[in-house]
């Protein structure tokens, strides 16, 4: 049992975590940096684990997110091990192997777990899931062997990992509950082209469907159309991973934990970033919940900056991320907290936008494809 004293701890290895540590140092922070993380392996660039690496177009090694020495440079102390409770009144945490932590400054990057599909045998150890470096290596060897594959949700990681799948000449069943692919988030128009893209792609849609059960490789649906395939991989969303802030008695917004633009959360001596938070966007005039990889970097670094001394350090970005389904980049920027409209414009070519609008005409976001200086605009429209 060991009881040591950190001047900044950070929970989670994810982007959130590590832009937090490099802010930090960035920023002059001083004392003693500790960083502890359940995930065994060494920081990595979540995106291409549905895209590149499961193809086998990158190699783990092109994951890395750390450069050459940089644990070293930034002074940093890594710690692979999972936190179990955390005291904010005596600035304590305790972990796993029995180690404890008095810190001055706290960061919860805990980021989000896959929701298992609420259904029987959804949480069955033989149903695969798409979150980290470990699960991305499971499936690509489960489909090593395979010759069919049923993915059971139609958000982007479905999308992206049902085309994948497919360019490694397996066999894809893709079910959804919607009538189109992400229709509900983007929109009929934008619903359309993924679905035709995926369809080109050779993926068998099944759309409007609800899964009743999962019984060894047969999905059940309601209709009574049941898919059989080797390898069931369910892409259903995630939830935040606050239940360390949940016993910590941190104030908390439909499951995760609010902080405001600086990434305080009500606890003195506590910061969060990343999916676990619902944060205050001084842009947006309110508070927003994310789940975007560049969003967490940058709320990490704003907590590293924020636990460093900056006072002025707050966010203020409209959100967004890039999907890659196939060949094909979509571009998307917006509040994420809705819309009343979604206008379809058509560019050259196959390009296009979505302009999304709220109730009063004023544009919220942009989903674009091939139509870069939309993209760009929607930014300054947001900002």
């Amino acid at each position: 049992m060991t009881d040591e004293v950190v001047d900044l701890l950070v929970i989670g290895g994810g982007p959130a975590g590590l832009s937090a540590v490099r802010a930090y140092r960035e920023e002059g922070g001083k004392g003693r940096v500790m960083l502890v993380s359940a995930d065994p392996d060494s920081p990595y660039d979540r995106p291409p684990l549905s895209k590149d690496f499961l193809r086998g177009d990158a190699s783990e090694d092109d994951l890395g997110l750390l450069e050459d020495g940089e644990l070293s440079r930034l002074e940093v102390t890594w710690a692979r091990d999972r936190v179990t409770a955390v005291d904010v009144a005596a600035r304590h945490v305790g972990t796993r192997e029995g180690a404890g932590f008095t810190y001055r400054t706290l960061v919860l990057a805990t980021g989000a777990n896959p929701l298992p599909l609420p259904v029987p045998g959804g949480d069955d150890a033989s149903v695969l899931r798409l979150r980290t470096l470990a699960d991305s290596k499971r499936l690509r060897e489960a489909v090593g062997s395979a010759r069919t594959v049923a993915v059971i949700g139609s958000g982007f990681i479905g999308c992206e990992a049902a085309s994948s799948l497919r360019r490694l000449g397996l066999e894809v069943v893709q079910i959804t509950n919607e009538d189109a692919p992400q229709e509900k988030r983007l929109g009929a128009e934008a619903g359309a082209r993924i679905a035709g893209w995926l369809e080109a792609d050779g993926v068998r849609l099944i759309t409007g469907a609800t899964v009743t059960a999962i019984e060894g490789g047969t999905v059940r649906l309601r209709d009574g159309d049941d898919v059989t395939a080797d390898v069931v991989l369910t892409a259903v969303g995630v939830q935040p991973a606050s239940q360390l802030a949940a016993e910590a008695g941190l104030s908390l917004h439909e499951g995760r934990v609010v902080v405001d633009a600086h990434m305080r959360t009500s606890a003195d001596g506590v910061l969060a970033a990343g999916d676990v938070v619902h944060a205050f966007n001084t842009a947006a005039g309110r508070a927003l919940s994310v789940e975007h990889w560049f969003d967490a970097e940058t709320m990490g670094k704003i907590a590293g900056r924020t636990a460093a001394g900056v006072d002025d350090a707050e966010w203020s970005d409209p959100p967004g991320f890039w999907s890659q389904i196939g060949d094909r980049w979509l571009k998307y920027a917006a509040w994420g907290d809705g819309y009343a409209q979604a206008r379809f414009e058509a560019g050259a070519g196959d390009a296009f936008t979505v302009w999304y609008h709220d109730e009063n005409g004023a544009v919220v976001g942009a989903l674009t494809y091939e139509a870069d200086e939309n993209y760009d605009k929607a930014f300054s429209l947001l900002g």
